[in-house]
């Protein structure tokens, strides 16, 4: 999260203020909670920033308000469920602020909704993607969790996204799939 000789560190952007707040900073994945204690930032809620002990900020920011974000420059950016951004727009403000260091990068978490913003970006060349089940993770995991989500939504449409990370790109009840026309493509 940090670069020490820019002073500059990864800024959060989360679907809403309260995502980046209590799931990126605060949450049992949070920064703040796998940081070790001598690198863990100081989170200053009212400024919208971590400072981190080394003196680089990150800032944290709403998709919710993609106007904020014009202007602001990064290096690292870290974007959380991108597919539930209600402002594709931004994703375009990170992207035109991603413009310090040796080579700016983002990393995306988020669920594999077929937005457009997702497939393109699934599409980009420049883009490498990691794919990861619920059952990966399953130590992790509530019993509870496990006997009610997963016995409900296994071998369903919203469990192959949800619990199986796939992106679902056909429409369900259409009479034909995209990969039937492709393979009817004369070409």
């Amino acid at each position: 999260f940090r670069d020490d000789s820019l002073n500059h560190a990864c800024h959060l952007i989360g679907a809403t203020a309260d995502d980046v707040r209590d799931v990126m900073v605060e949450g049992e994945s949070g920064v703040l909670a796998i940081c070790p204690r001598d690198e863990r930032p100081r989170y200053v809620a009212h400024r919208r920033r971590l400072e981190w002990p080394n003196g680089a900020k990150s800032l944290l920011f709403s998709a919710e308000e993609p106007e904020r974000l014009r202007g602001k420059q990064h290096m690292k950016l870290w974007a959380d469920e991108l597919a539930a951004w209600r402002y594709p727009e931004a994703w375009d403000q990170a992207v035109f602020g991603l413009r310090l260091g040796a080579k700016p990068q983002a990393i995306i978490t988020t669920t594999p909704r077929p937005t457009r913003l997702m497939r393109d970006l699934l599409a980009d060349p420049l883009t490498f993607s990691t794919q990861h089940s619920t059952f990966e993770n399953i130590g992790n995991l509530a019993e509870t969790f496990l006997q009610r989500v997963v016995r409900k939504y296994e071998g369903t449409r919203l469990g192959r996204q949800e619990l199986h990370a796939h992106m679902l790109l056909d429409v369900p009840g259409a009479l034909w799939t995209r990969e039937m026309i492709e393979a009817a493509h004369i070409g």
